[in-house]
């Protein structure tokens, strides 16, 4: 006999968890929540720094990936890890707190005001909403919430790395920033992170485990949704497939679709949704023809500035041995120290070109040498400090395709990392000028030698990034889809 349920969720990511919690809370019957991950209680995705070791080793928590040849890169092939757990990117994330500025959901409002009117996507109505969901441990006042289920707190932790940069910036003319969620997002300073006394507060945490005793809610794990059913125009269920076989379940209400920015089109094209000719291409019956659907695809480019230290500063070495052991002891008895670090607390938003402007860049302080694997082999380990520069608003933009009608194949990707003329400009700009940071005091004293990017002229710019650049681990699409007047509703990727 085949389960119906008043609602079916499809993803358990940051959107997802916030949606099956509204739904579970707010009367909306019995709900199916289908998650293709893991569960998200592991050891090394609690503790702040136990994530990297994860993404460095591979693991069943990331679901990797591999762009289509980037031409424009020299025929790379960039790798997107993406969360393959409850919670999403909540669980495997660096955990900063950043909401973006109040011109963001303006302009998201602007692109997507065409598919429904009666949705709002304005900062003025979005702020009541950030404001509830959110557990502010310092700040309270008109742009915070303290109420919230999502734990925000001040970094338990501060590296001498990052102190150093910020003054550095400082120095270079940037204020000081104590909230990049307050009324200005420029400046320099430290992030907020979205954790509690060093453990992870992921969406999982915060929004599905206080339901686990919900007769209301169904999650079912390791559960790959394959295809959205579709009758007279209307979503009314799904299959999917887990450890046990194929399964269909129906719904009498909707199917929110919150997969991703990579998996949603997938699912969405697998279904009869999207470009005609890309789905006749792979002989998927046209549903519905919708030529945005995986277009416009949108990451922040990444680039790093690299610098070796002159001394034992930063965090190389200190998951292994002694370090590893005191920094585990220091957790686990007072819930503080390293370890309840990601390592990137420091960070600023800028505009290199004209400081008064809005921001163009924002860069993280990371105190390790952090680059491309290839690289840190040729320049070997030891202490260091990296200066990740990545754009806010590149101009570059990619697609989503399908690789074939098998729903167990991954989607065909291209991010087109700088692949737009402006964007190269940008971080050329970016680079020169987090160049000058590490050669700043008070950060110029602690280093011995910068050693990447070598080359300052443009053409040796470029051809860093070209070597280098990656994703920031934020890929979402503003989709401009045509109005059909079909039942569907789409979460943004959370």
């Amino acid at each position: 006999m085949t389960e119906t349920f008043d609602h079916i969720v499809i993803g358990g990511g940051s959107a997802g968890s916030v949606a099956t919690s509204r739904l579970v809370e707010g009367g909306g019957g019995r709900i199916l929540l289908l998650e293709a991950g893991q569960h998200h209680r592991h050891p090394l995705l609690d503790m702040p720094p136990g994530v990297f070791k994860l993404l460095k080793n591979g693991s069943e928590f990331f679901k990797t990936h591999l762009s289509e040849p980037q031409d424009h890169l020299g025929g790379r092939r960039v790798e997107i890890p993406q969360g393959n757990v409850l919670g999403g990117g909540s669980s495997v994330n660096g955990q900063a707190y950043v909401r973006g500025r109040p011109s963001d959901y303006d302009e998201w409002h602007s692109i997507l005001r065409g598919n429904n009117d009666t949705i709002s996507w304005t900062w003025e109505d979005l702020l009541p909403h950030f404001k509830r969901l959110e557990g502010n441990q310092t700040f309270n006042d008109e742009l915070h919430g303290i109420d919230g289920k999502l734990i925000v707190s001040d970094p338990g932790y501060i590296d001498d790395m990052a102190r150093w940069f910020v003054q550095a910036l400082q120095a270079q003319g940037e204020p000081f920033n104590p909230d990049f969620n307050g009324p200005s997002q420029r400046g320099v300073g430290y992030f907020q992170f979205a954790y509690s006394r060093g453990q992870r507060i992921s969406a999982a945490y915060a929004f599905l485990d206080p339901l686990a005793n919900d007769r209301n809610l169904d999650i079912r794990l390791r559960a790959e949704v394959q295809k959205i059913l579709i009758e007279n125009g209307k979503a009314v269920g799904v299959t999917y497939r887990d450890k046990t076989g194929t399964h269909e379940v129906r719904t009498d209400g909707e199917v929110i679709l919150s997969a991703g920015a990579l998996v949603t089109p997938k699912l969405l094209m697998l279904s009869g949704i999207g470009p005609e000719a890309e789905l006749k291409n792979h002989g998927i019956d046209v549903v519905q023809d919708l030529p945005g659907v995986g277009q416009n695809l949108i990451d922040h480019p990444d680039v790093s500035v690299v610098a070796r230290a002159n001394g034992p500063h930063g965090y190389y070495g200190q998951d292994r041995g002694w370090n590893l052991l005191r920094n585990g002891l220091e957790l686990k008895l007072f819930r503080r120290g390293r370890v309840t670090s990601t390592g990137l607390e420091a960070a600023c938003f800028v505009n290199p070109a004209d400081p008064g402007a809005p921001p163009t860049h924002e860069a993280y302080c990371i105190p390790i040498m952090y680059l491309d694997e290839q690289t840190l082999t040729r320049i070997g380990d030891g202490h260091g400090v990296s200066i990740q520069t990545v754009l806010l608003k590149p101009r570059s933009v990619g697609e989503v395709r399908l690789a074939s009608a098998d729903p167990t194949d991954m989607p065909r990707v291209s991010p087109n990392f700088l692949k737009d003329e402006a964007d190269m400009d940008a971080m050329v700009t970016g680079l020169r000028f987090f160049h000058k940071t590490m050669k700043t005091r008070p950060l110029a004293d602690r280093i011995s030698e910068i050693i990447a990017p070598l080359d300052l002229s443009d053409q040796g710019l470029r051809d860093h990034c070209r070597r280098v650049v990656k994703t920031n681990y934020l890929p979402w699409a503003p989709q401009r889809w045509a109005r059909t007047g079909m039942p569907w509703q789409f979460s943004m990727p959370g």
